[in-house]
């Protein structure tokens, strides 16, 4: 079962490199969708193999996935067949802008870097290929040839290089804390083990660094700024990968820092950087929500304040909290791929950015407006979706662990963050429908955004079985709480 970790790298890899040689053929499209399918494909028989047969082992030590990494690795491939599928041209798009095959060789790139930082076991081969999703996602983000994407992917190279320099600091002290103990490594299943030696004051450093590197990955306030500008200037595709799982990948390497951590300083130190950063992506979101005027912006500071309840998770620990940050990550990456390629409709069809230029959107367009709000709604946390059991129980695991006041603050906060949101959301929605004429933008960005010449029943299938998974998934919860189970005590170094 080994040979499905090269699957899943090969597949996206080899894409990459023939929609790269092949770009001016159409049919190069298809190659991300058919790497996203691969790896959900990938990720579910992992997930089985190894709660079945325990971690799988290849390339020479260097690549293991246990069940946690399965489990993150069929959210990435669950995202980006929504992502890709929903975001793909029309033929009318195609015709005005020509062929596209670096841009799928970017996305296909992309795809290969998340799950080679999945499948690693050694925090450097991880922030390897974290560093390589900066530089594809760069590319991808300023794609278009408008001055704000330029500048969007400028920023994002300069504050996402600073914070892979920073995280590879601190792996290279982590590193330094091996040594010393007497037993080099960078494995993080040796780095685990209790039976390998660590010296206190060297991890303490290189964890710090190690965590706040990443964390300007993830998007963790006050490490942020990066995120709304990228996420709202990049075609709707790219934002919903980067929003929907690569954050969750960034998060995914703080987890396995954390772990290493707090076996030998104990859980105070990451769980006070987690907290900090946590509540403080709440509170940016929260204050900064409330006078948005663009919508693909809202969306992104929305992703800031789900990462920020992600790391709440993080600081809190334990079965309860982790296995809702499992389900989380899931839910809310299929949720706001569809926000985002919804969103970038909107923008194909209004020609606009501006929240308060597009309105009545339930009666002018409704097969915008009705997808737009059942996923605003999956995003504020309202049942049936898997967002409200998540978020309650992270809140309830919060409490649990002595750490109500943290409670109470996100509590207020999410509050605040709904008040906000839902306002914009109902204004675009509900509100006096716009008869403002807008003029077709022009440039690459705009033209990957759009599906209107597409049958609505092909268009619309990825967002109704996204926003359907996630309205279904807190009640598959009981279903999956075996994967969950395994999946939280991989990160002790088992299944």
């Amino acid at each position: 079962m080994s040979s499905l970790i090269w699957i899943a790298l090969g597949v996206p890899a080899v894409g990459a490199a023939v929609a790269g040689a092949l770009r001016r053929a159409a049919w190069t499209r298809f190659v991300p969708l058919a790497a996203a399918a691969t790896l959900l494909g990938c990720g579910a028989a992992l997930v089985a193999a190894t709660r079945a047969g325990g971690a799988l082992v290849t390339g020479g030590g260097l690549l293991r996935v246990d069940t946690l990494s399965a489990w993150f690795l069929t959210s990435v491939g669950a995202v980006a067949l929504v992502a890709v599928w929903g975001g793909t041209p029309t033929r009318a798009q195609r015709r005005v802008i020509g062929g596209q095959g670096w841009f799928w060789a970017l996305m296909s790139a992309f795809l290969a870097a998340m799950t080679l930082a999945l499948v690693a076991d050694n925090l450097g081969l991880v922030w390897v290929a974290i560093e390589a999703t900066t530089i594809a996602t760069a590319f991808l983000v300023g794609y278009g040839t408008e001055r704000q994407s330029l500048e969007a992917a400028w920023k994002y190279v300069v504050l996402g290089s600073v914070g892979v320099a920073v995280a590879f600091l601190g792996i290279v002290v982590i590193y330094a804390a091996s040594v010393a103990g007497g037993q080099p490594t960078l494995s993080w299943l040796a780095l685990a083990d209790p039976a390998t030696a660590l010296d206190p004051a060297m991890l303490k450093m290189g964890a710090g660094l190690a965590v706040l590197g990443f964390a300007t990955k993830a998007g963790l306030a006050p490490l942020h700024s990066w995120l709304p500008d990228a996420h709202s200037q990049a075609p709707a595709p790219v934002s919903g990968l980067m929003s929907g799982v690569l954050l969750s990948v960034a998060l995914y390497a703080i987890l396995r820092v954390q772990v290493i951590a707090d076996r030998v300083l104990g859980p105070d130190l990451l769980r006070g950087l987690l907290l900090t950063g946590g509540l403080l992506s709440l509170a940016v979101t929260a204050f900064l929500v409330l006078t948005q005027r663009d919508f693909k912006r809202l969306l992104a500071y929305s992703s800031i304040e789900h990462l920020g309840l992600l790391a709440l998770a993080a600081a809190a620990g334990g079965e309860l909290a982790l296995a809702a940050l499992l389900l989380h990550v899931l839910g809310h990456g299929l949720v706001k791929a569809s926000m985002f390629v919804v969103a970038g409709r909107i923008l194909h069809a209004e020609a606009t950015h501006e929240i308060g230029e597009v309105a009545g959107l339930l009666r002018r367009r409704p097969d915008l407006g009705i997808p737009f709000l059942a996923g605003g709604a999956a995003l504020l946390g309202f049942p049936p979706f898997v967002t409200f059991f998540t978020e309650v129980a992270i809140l309830l695991a919060l409490w649990q662990r002595g750490l109500g006041w943290a409670a109470a603050a996100a509590l207020a906060l999410l509050l605040l963050v709904f008040a906000g949101i839902a306002r914009h959301l109902l204004a675009m929605t509900v509100g006096p429908a716009d008869a403002v004429a807008h003029p077709v933008l022009p440039g690459h960005a705009g033209a990957l955004e759009g599906s209107a010449d597409v049958p609505a029943r092909v268009r619309d299938v990825p967002i109704v079985l996204a926003l359907g998974v996630a309205a279904v998934l807190a009640f598959a919860a009981p279903p999956l709480a075996g994967v969950l189970t395994d999946a939280v005590a991989a990160l002790a170094g088992g299944r």
